[in-house]
């Protein structure tokens, strides 16, 4: 069975975001979505599932990701304790069988990492469920090398593992990560608006 996800229409970003909850759970940083001629020499790129082992690196590379959006009005509002919370938050995130958080490995380190998380959609609507993409962060060096386009490749075959036809995600506009997205098939469909109290 399903459940309703905490991830919801709240964006977390980095160039441009996806989000759930606190500690960056939907923000993702990459420049481009398919690699040109040029970047498919660069080493292999192998995407597995992050396991509870991985936890370390999961809460590096999700704070990495907050610290990029430093100026964000919401992500850039890191709390002192984020790490010691970002254990417990990612950890339950890890063990969770609705969702699965994503690691691309290439040259033997982890340069990548992105999270789908099986949402129910409103009973009104269709589909039913959905995948929600949060998290997408690659790390600087590793950019514009195909990481972001094979870490879509496994949440895709993620997504038909589940019957799942539909992924959304939430990013800020602008800047690179916003063009690989489109580039990517993903289309602007909603504003995500805040106002202080």
């Amino acid at each position: 069975m399903t459940r309703r996800s905490d991830a919801g229409p709240n964006p977390d970003v980095s160039r441009s975001a996806a989000t759930a909850n606190a500690l960056g759970d939907g923000m993702e940083t990459t420049d481009r979505a398919t690699p040109s001629a040029a970047e498919t020499a660069s080493p292999a790129i192998a995407v597995r599932r992050a396991t509870s082992a991985d936890l370390p690196v999961v809460v590096e590379l999700r704070l990495a990701l907050l610290r990029e959006n430093g100026e964000h009005p919401i992500y850039g509002r890191l709390r002192a304790d984020a790490r010691r919370r970002a254990y417990d938050v990612f950890g339950a995130q890890l063990r969770s069988s609705h969702e699965s958080i994503f690691l691309a490995e290439q040259g033997g380190s982890v340069v990548g990492i992105l999270r789908c998380v099986e949402t129910l959609n409103s009973p009104l609507l269709h589909p039913d469920r959905y995948c929600y993409v949060s998290s997408v962060y690659v790390r600087p060096a590793a950019r514009r090398t195909g990481v972001l386009h094979a870490l879509l490749r496994r949440a895709e075959a993620w997504c038909d593992e589940r019957g799942l036809s539909e992924m959304r995600l939430h990013n800020v506009p602008g800047g690179n990560a916003s063009a690989a997205w489109s580039a990517s098939g993903f289309e602007v469909v909603e504003e995500v608006r805040r106002r202080g109290l």
